[in-house]
């Protein structure tokens, strides 16, 4: 018999790391190519030979998920593989129905076929959707393991969405990391803030390498999950944060779902700005989907470093991409601080231009914000021009990467900043002292 034929239907980050654990030197299987989706720009490469492995001499396509019946009719593809989240429950099950119409099975690989075990203790920090406040409970987590003495090193979820050959294994130390690596927005905003406070991180392509190279120096890895997916490498805690402003999606999206019935523990943030129904509305459903797990209420206080340049003033706020993206959250952290100091939010969408537009087009419940959206140079200057399209007073910077870092902008800036603050008990040290 011949090999089994199969596509991966993914956006640069699980799709590959599947793939690599699985089928990668595995000649039962012949993946015939790889389909992209959510994130610009991923589709029209290649899966690399360097990294494809002696089955695939001439590495593998990587088409956009559009062109998904055709492939598999014409492949004859026998599975497929489906490698993305932050997705619907139905959204995943309409992809099913597409593979199966054109004649193919339709996988879900799980924890067991594709985490990696580490020699080293691992705290993951995962979510049940994007923007839920993964970021903040992962630097709260790191400070506490730090002062207990260990070293810390983060292993970020992958943002390969540049030259596959050069992201095999990275290592970020400092800032210079950044320009070396041509890190986009999206990549800035997650490893930056860990720069800041002197941790190691690692990222890349390769994960089976980038662990053997963080075991080298760490005490504790730390695993910073994103876009809600479960995480690489078995755990031995691991720590998911909900979100009540959106309570009922810890039941509704893929893999988010996972996450909440395999928590250790579950953070409820943002209690601070949710409305007490939707607080016990989510606290009744961890207690049905995970009982077992220690559940930990936090807020995300938000302070602005300069805040007499907002406060009455029409600005143009920027929010985190991904969470007002496909997160689906109209607005973030920075409209919720501008509207606080009484300033008038100026909507960007009529001064929006290329792929910013087509980004506004793309995510029309958007509110009267700018997703910091960046995912290569063309989209970064997209940006830019929009920005100094925009008719403002000053600019609200609510990423956590510094924009002024990466661009001249055309009126006064400042920034938001947001950490996790617990709330009552028990803590999550309480927690790790328990769980480690």
């Amino acid at each position: 018999m011949g090999r089994t034929k199969v596509i991966i239907m993914g956006a640069a980050g699980r799709d590959f790391h599947n793939f690599n654990v699985v089928f990668r030197d595995n000649p039962e299987y012949e993946v015939v190519a790889f389909t992209a989706a959510q994130i610009p720009g991923i589709a029209g490469r290649r899966y690399p030979p360097e990294l494809a492995g002696p089955l695939y001499p001439e590495g593998i396509p990587i088409e956009p998920e559009e062109r998904l019946p055709e492939l598999v009719r014409a492949h004859k593809v026998d599975r497929v593989v489906f490698a993305y989240s932050d997705v619907s429950h139905q959204y995943v099950m309409e992809r099913a129905a597409v593979a199966q119409a054109a004649g193919a099975d339709f996988w879900l690989l799980g924890p067991s076929s594709t985490q990696l075990s580490a020699k080293k203790p691992v705290v993951a920090v995962c979510a049940v959707r994007t923007g839920c406040g993964k970021s903040q409970t992962t630097r709260r987590v790191a400070r506490i393991l730090k002062s207990w003495g260990k070293k810390v090193v983060v292993v970020r979820h992958p943002m390969p969405y540049g030259d596959l050959r050069t992201q095999v294994v990275q290592r970020f130390e400092s800032f210079a990391d950044l320009d070396r690596y041509a890190c986009t927005i999206e990549e800035r905003e997650e490893f930056e803030p860990h720069l800041r406070e002197g941790t190691v991180v690692y990222a890349g392509v390769d994960y089976e390498r980038i662990l053997r190279m963080a075991e080298e120096e760490a005490d504790v890895i730390l695993w910073d999950g994103g876009n809600n997916d479960f995480p690489f490498f078995k755990t031995d805690v691991l720590i998911v944060v909900a979100d009540p402003l959106r309570a009922g999606h810890e039941r509704t999206y893929w893999p988010g779902s996972v996450n909440i019935r395999m928590a250790d523990v579950v953070v409820i943030n943002k209690i601070d700005t949710a409305g007490l129904a939707e607080i016990e509305k989510l606290r009744q459903s961890i207690a049905e989907l995970n009982p077992k797990a220690r559940v930990v209420e936090a807020a995300s206080p938000i302070s602005v470093e300069e805040p007499e340049l907002v406060t009455g003033k029409k600005v143009l706020v920027i929010e985190d991409g991904p969470t007002v993206t496909h997160g689906e959250m109209p607005f973030g952290a920075g409209a919720v601080v501008a509207r606080k100091l009484r300033a008038t939010l100026v909507d960007p969408r009529p001064y929006a231009v290329n792929s910013i537009r087509e980004a506004f087009e793309l995510y029309p419940h958007l509110g009267p914000v700018l997703p910091a959206m960046g995912y290569g140079e063309h989209q970064i200057r997209d940006l830019a021009e929009t920005i100094r399209r925009v008719p403002c007073e000053a600019i609200l910077i609510a990423t956590p990467v510094d924009l002024r870092r990466l661009m001249d902008l055309p009126k006064p800036a400042t920034r938001v900043r947001y950490e996790l603050q617990e709330i009552g008990h028990p803590t999550l040290e309480e927690v790790l002292r328990e769980l480690l």
